[in-house]
């Protein structure tokens, strides 16, 4: 199967192959670290972990590329406030919004260049685009210009004429031309600032992004992604910038993620609608908002709400049961058995599996169509649970196998990743407390899942006793602990609430 990727230049979907062999290069814009991580940032990264996933399922070894902006007007202008350098401040956000990132589950790209660390870099592509006619000094000042670039707009379908009607310069401006961007800013009092051939200063924003692009990935490198919002003026900005400094090709495919809105609104700050990811992440468990993600293609934009979460819950739910069931029934014993020595019924399931994976590729490959994909989850999971009620002893090996394309397709989507509990001494004391109300044992277990086993056990001495208050007192006191019991037809078995 072909992987088609939508390409933003080219406005369709294109088939996809890497510049260098099975290698591909990814650059995504990083975050300005002057506050917490939001929704929207959760967003788009989920969007990229999902593609870099996915292209890895494919066989492709992905170095994944996202700078850190830690050099702006909003860290100086937050800096300045708190009285602080806006070095040291922004250095503690950097960490704050990549742990908002590590909670939510999201994995990390393979490198995060800073701004601050990349100024000698940023300064040679800079001379290299003055010395090639696209850039000139005024007054400490650099810009470039847009005019003498003939293929700007080629990423927006932004005309340059069009563009100029209405535009003005701004009085404390000194470029040319009222489309013009800053390349280099000459330094303002009480501003971080570089020593450069044009004076002490620091970089536009647009130049980093093309200069840690370029040095990290070369050129041209396979993927560039990024929100909707960033594909003009930033990114036009990039392709301009890197193009007119080296005269080679810049990103192959463009990729854009669709906003994020709130309740059917445009998340701002102006309307108070921002949700911090670790707010969200009190109220949600991080698979179930990533899940929400998926649930919306990458180029579509979600509209965050309590139903489409609540929806999202139930969701994931329903796999972790299926997926539960799996493993169930590949726990017993059973002989390896070749695919074409299968009986009938077991090489019905088998062929369910691969038709499953099928579907979920042929979905996935229709540039990562992540709703499509769940639909084919969810009809695996309905066929495979009606074969299970029809053959109650399936052969052990086909259900692992099942179990391990599951795992696999889930992994793509980032389910299934919150495999363990967290084994606290809090969480194993609170258990304990309710071992020793109703087990009568001088010899209390120190493992959670000894506990639970044995809480459960002693659940089903009252049921068969027809103690109903018992029973369900322990049910009750382990539900309010965080963790839910499932009753199966070979007995109960809990697991951490989702």
């Amino acid at each position: 199967m072909t992987l088609k990727i939508y390409n933003s230049l080219s406005r369709e979907k294109e088939e996809f192959s890497p510049a260098h062999d099975k290698k591909v290069t990814m650059y995504v814009c990083g975050m300005t670290v002057y506050s917490d991580a939001h929704i929207g940032h959760a967003r788009t990264y989920f969007a990229f972990d999902m593609v870099r996933r996915y292209l890895e399922f494919k066989g492709y070894d992905v170095l994944y590329v996202q700078n850190v902006t830690d050099v702006d007007d909003k860290i100086i202008n937050a800096a300045n406030k708190e009285n602080v350098d806006a070095l040291d401040y922004s250095c503690g956000y950097t960490d704050r919004c990549l742990g908002d990132l590590d909670l939510l589950g999201i994995h990390r790209a393979d490198k995060y260049p800073k701004a601050s660390e990349t100024i000698d870099d940023m300064i040679e592509m800079i001379q290299h685009i003055i010395d090639r006619g696209y850039g000139y000094v005024a007054d400490g000042d650099v810009y470039f210009s847009v005019e003498k670039y003939p293929d700007y707009g080629k990423l927006s379908g932004q005309k340059v004429a069009e563009l100029m009607s209405g535009a003005r310069i701004e009085p404390e401006e000194k470029k040319q031309s009222p489309l013009d961007f800053a390349l280099w800013k000459q330094a303002k009092p009480g501003e971080p600032f570089w020593d450069s051939p044009w004076g002490k200063g620091r970089p536009g924003w647009h130049i980093e992004c093309s200069t840690m692009s370029s040095k990290y990935l070369g050129l041209p490198f396979d993927i560039h992604g990024g929100g909707m919002d960033l594909q003009f003026p930033h990114h036009e900005n990039e392709i301009a910038q890197a193009e007119a400094a080296t005269g080679k090709p810049f990103a192959r495919f463009w990729m854009h993620c669709g906003l994020l809105t709130i309740e059917g609104e445009k998340m701002s700050k102006s309307l108070g609608n921002i949700v911090n990811i670790r707010d969200l992440l009190d109220d949600w468990a991080a698979e179930v908002i990533r899940f929400f993600f998926a649930k919306t293609h990458y180029r579509r934009p979600p509209d965050f709400n309590q139903q489409s979460l609540e929806n999202a819950k139930k969701g994931v739910d329903r796999l972790h049961r299926f997926k539960e069931q799996l493993e169930h029934f590949s726990a017993k014993k059973s002989c390896v058995i070749e695919k074409d020595l299968l009986k009938e019924d077991d090489a019905q399931l088998y062929a369910l599996v691969d038709e499953f994976m099928s579907c979920f590729e042929e979905a996935m490959d229709d540039d990562f169509n992540t709703p499509e994909a769940i639909a084919c989850l969810f009809s695996f999971s309905s066929q495979v649970n009606r074969f299970l009620q029809d053959h109650p002893t399936p052969n052990a090996e086909v259900c692992r196998y099942a179990l391990d394309m599951l795992k696999k397709a889930g992994y793509v989507l980032t389910l299934f990743q919150e495999e363990y509990v967290e084994e606290s001494k809090e969480t194993v004391d609170a258990v304990k407390d309710v071992y020793k109300k109703y087990i009568s044992d001088d010899s209390v277990p120190n493992s959670l899942d000894d506990l639970l086993t044995e809480l459960l056990d002693r659940r089903e001495h009252a049921r068969k006793e027809k103690k109903w208050d018992v029973a369900d007192s322990i049910r009750d006191e382990i539900e309010c602990l965080g963790f839910e019991i499932q009753d199966t037809s070979d007995g109960p078995v809990w697991r951490k609430r989702k």
